[in-house]
C-alpha cells in the first residue's frame, strides 16, 4: 500500500461562482495545513453550470458521491448576502439527511467583512450535521483580502486536536509544504 493511499480521502468542495477563486486557494490551504498534503479531489462547482440544475447528471452524480465516499471534506464558499452561493446550496441538495456518515467536514466562508464571520456556523456547519458529517471544528471564516494569512495562522493547530488523527498528517502545521 502507497502512502499516499494509506491517507485518508480529502476533499475540496468550493461554491464560487468564479473559476479557481480565492475560495478554492482558501481550501487547498486548509488541506495542506491538516494534512500536509493537497486534496485527492477538487470540485470546482461552477465548472458544473447548469448541470448542477439536472438531477440526472452523471457527472454531478459522480463529484457527490466522491464527496460522500471521503474521510475529510473542506467545504468552502464566498459569502454572498450574507450565505452561500446558489451552485453549493445545488450541489448539497443532492445529499440526503445523514448521508455523509462517514465524512468529516470543514466548513469554510471567504467574505469581505469581519460581519459575516459566524456564517460558517449559521449557515454551513448545521447543513453538513444534518447530512450527517461530522463537524468538529468552529466553521473558519477568511477575509477575501487575505484568504491564506492571519485568520488562519492558529485555526490549524486548534483545528488538528478536534478532527480525528486518523484523518490528519504525522507533520505538524508548521512542518506543512506550502
Amino acid at each position: 500500500m502507497t502512502e499516499r493511499s494509506a491517507a485518508a480521502k480529502t476533499t475540496i468542495v468550493v461554491g464560487n461562482p468564479k473559476p479557481t477563486s480565492r475560495s478554492l486557494q482558501a481550501a487547498r490551504t486548509v488541506v495542506r495545513s491538516l494534512t500536509g498534503r493537497g486534496a485527492d479531489d477538487e470540485f470546482d462547482l461552477v465548472e458544473f453550470g447548469g448541470a448542477l440544475l439536472d438531477l440526472g447528471d452523471a457527472r454531478v452524480a459522480e463529484a457527490a458521491h466522491t464527496v460522500a465516499e471521503s474521510d475529510l471534506a473542506v467545504v468552502a464558499t464566498p459569502t454572498y448576502q450574507g450565505t452561500c452561493t446558489g451552485p453549493l446550496k445545488l450541489f448539497l441538495d443532492r445529499f440526503g439527511a445523514g448521508s455523509l456518515t462517514d465524512a468529516t467536514a470543514v466548513p469554510l466562508f471567504l467574505g469581505g467583512d469581519w460581519r459575516h464571520s459566524l456564517a460558517p456556523e449559521v449557515f454551513l456547519k448545521p447543513v453538513l450535521a444534518e447530512l450527517g458529517a461530522s463537524v468538529p471544528t468552529r466553521g473558519l471564516f477568511l477575509l477575501d483580502s487575505d484568504p491564506t494569512g492571519s485568520a488562519l495562522s492558529n485555526w490549524p493547530d486548534i483545528a488538528r486536536q478536534q478532527i480525528p488523527a486518523r484523518l490528519l498528517s504525522a507533520a505538524s502545521p508548521t512542518e506543512a509544504p506550502a
